[in-house]
């Protein structure tokens, strides 16, 4: 067997994605270097030939997928898994653990301005977040963070990925200390209308 086959087989039969490393365990004559010249290999062949599917980096693992264009021809069968639809409450939620984790529940309140402790909950059974520590704070809080099934949700190889926090909604960037109001300055008086 080609060092592509063997790669091949073991993404096509996992569900989940597969490390280089974790690849490299599937044949002796295998190592990190000669599975990623293979999946390279298996990306080209697939272009080339059309396929429907592609060879996805994930986080730090790789798994055989359906190309986007794709999905609408796979949304008329039951059979075929789809993942979990995020509500609203659950996107803000995950972003604000993204952008500043680790965080806590009361401060992930803070900012949504409403209770979310069934949101957390319900991303942590779509293992979307984890618990990654406790808090110095009275009780010593959870603090939750985001976990490699985020990242395969969304496509992003590192939270690195995520578009910049200055890009974004102000509620998501740390807020920095104000320096005092100069009591001299004028205020601005609002304009006529």
């Amino acid at each position: 067997m080609s060092p592509e086959q063997i790669v091949e087989a073991a993404l096509f039969a996992s569900q989940t994605p597969l490390t280089a490393r974790e690849l490299a365990r599937a044949d002796d004559a295998l190592d990190v270097r000669r599975v990623r010249e293979a999946l390279a290999a298996l990306r080209e062949h697939y272009d080339t030939d059309g396929r429907a599917f592609q060879v996805y980096q994930l986080g730090d693992g790789f798994q055989i997928l359906t190309r986007p264009e794709f999905v609408p021809y796979l949304e008329r069968f039951d059979s075929v898994p789809r993942p979990p639809t995020l509500s609203r409450a659950a996107l803000e939620t995950l972003a604000i653990i993204a952008y500043r984790q680790p965080i806590g529940r009361i401060e992930v309140e803070e900012i949504r301005g409403v209770a979310s402790t069934s949101v957390l909950r319900t991303l942590q059974d779509w293992e979307l977040i984890e618990i990654v520590g406790r808090g110095e704070g009275l009780g010593r809080p959870l603090l939750y963070g985001t976990t490699p099934r985020f990242l395969d949700h969304f496509a992003l190889q590192s939270l690195d990925d995520l578009p910049a926090p200055e890009d974004l909604s102000v509620a998501l960037v740390r807020a920095e200390p104000e320096a005092p109001a100069d009591e001299a300055a004028p205020r601005e008086e609002p304009a006529a209308g």
